[in-house]
């Protein structure tokens, strides 16, 4: 079994973040990725996916992502960023390592990999993110349907659904854009919770990280904080985006108020025939190996402190990439920088003023 400071849980953008700080903190650490190559989630993601923001406001902590040829990166581009990352840190990253459980191990925590390896740590940082753990709602009679149901987690291209009807549901960023390329190959209707909230067509990533800033700002001064309408979340108008409003394919009806075999019901009690649906519903936190500490609570999130990155119950735990509840924007490249900083900062401080509270010391 290896001992070591801090072990790193995820190996993407939120991990290599952490990375970044750790390295320069004189502490030993670990980074283990379940993922068989770089790049974390960005790898799953479908294939024409660009960045809302220049390659300058898509960066994590250090290097500058490189400049793209496009107004906004490809995922390759990204997928290439983080890996040559690694790279230029040499940042220790293992994978691919399963972490299925951490546990307490006296005033340390024991950290286990299915494959039977195991860790002795003095903190851990959780940073695995949401795309192993896709969410799609319950509807009545879903379990009928006959057709074709897919995650946007797994949805790669349109080809598949050529010809089809097909029902895209989610009322996001995946399903505006989803929407935007499968409408070209197929008779799509758009499903949404209510009437989708779209930004301005000059309001990009850079906008939404300067809004994102000032929110976090407020809190932490303990104000309100002033922002114009919209923000994440909110629809940014990306050109397939743009095109799609132009087709006239941008406008979304609200939920079915049930499935059939082949299709959905209307409240109205009409029947409407599709044969495959796209599900854009989103995620959640994917905590399942700190079930076992008793962490998790009834949303499927950690109770955090005002930092935002260290578990109340459990004070060898930060977190890191969630979402807001772990910090305003902290799940995107630009955005996690700050909350990445601040718990290296955290853990550095806790456990040198452990080691120097030890008895004997």
């Amino acid at each position: 079994m290896d001992s070591i400071d801090v072990v790193v849980i995820g190996g993407g953008q939120s991990g290599l973040a952490a990375g970044y700080f750790l390295r320069r903190s004189g502490l030993s650490y670990v980074i283990l990725d379940a993922e068989a190559a770089p790049g974390g989630a960005w790898q799953h993601a479908w294939e024409s996916l660009h960045l809302f923001s220049p390659a300058g406001w898509s960066s994590i902590p250090g290097w500058p992502m490189p400049v793209s040829r496009a107004p906004y990166p490809a995922k390759t581009e990204v997928i290439n960023y983080l890996a040559r990352y690694e790279d230029k840190y040499a940042l220790p990253v293992l994978r691919p390592v399963w972490v299925q459980r951490i546990s307490r191990s006296g005033d340390q925590l024991l950290v286990e990999a299915d494959d039977g390896r195991q860790w002795q740590a003095r903190a851990v940082i959780s940073a695995t993110g949401t795309w192993r753990h896709p969410y799609r709602p319950a509807f009545d009679g879903l379990n009928t349907f006959a057709g074709m149901q897919l995650h946007s987690a797994y949805y790669r291209t349109p080809e598949p659904f050529a010809g089809l009807r097909v029902a895209i549901i989610g009322g996001g960023n995946s399903g505006a854009q989803i929407l935007a390329e499968v409408s070209k190959v197929a008779q799509a209707i758009w499903i949404t919770q209510q009437e989708p909230a779209f930004l301005g067509d000059d309001v990009d990533g850079r906008v939404l990280f300067e809004r994102a800033t000032e929110k976090w700002r407020a809190q932490q001064e303990g104000r309100e904080p002033n922002l114009p309408q919209g923000g994440f979340g909110d629809i940014v108008m990306v050109p397939p985006v743009v095109d799609a409003r132009q087709r006239g394919v941008l406008a979304s009806i609200r939920p079915p108020a049930r499935f059939t075999p082949t299709g959905m019901q209307r409240p109205d009690g009409s029947e409407r025939p599709i044969d495959a649906v796209i599900w854009c519903t989103g995620f959640r936190p994917a905590l399942s190996y700190l079930e076992g500490l008793g962490l998790v609570n009834a949303h499927g999130q950690i109770n955090v402190d005002d930092s935002k990155v260290r578990s109340v119950a459990e004070p060898l735990v930060w977190l890191l990439g969630y979402g807001d509840w772990n910090g305003t924007a902290s799940a995107t490249l630009i955005g996690v920088t700050r909350y990445a900083r601040e718990a290296v900062r955290q853990i550095s401080d806790y456990l040198r003023s452990s080691a120097s509270s030890t008895p004997g010391d």
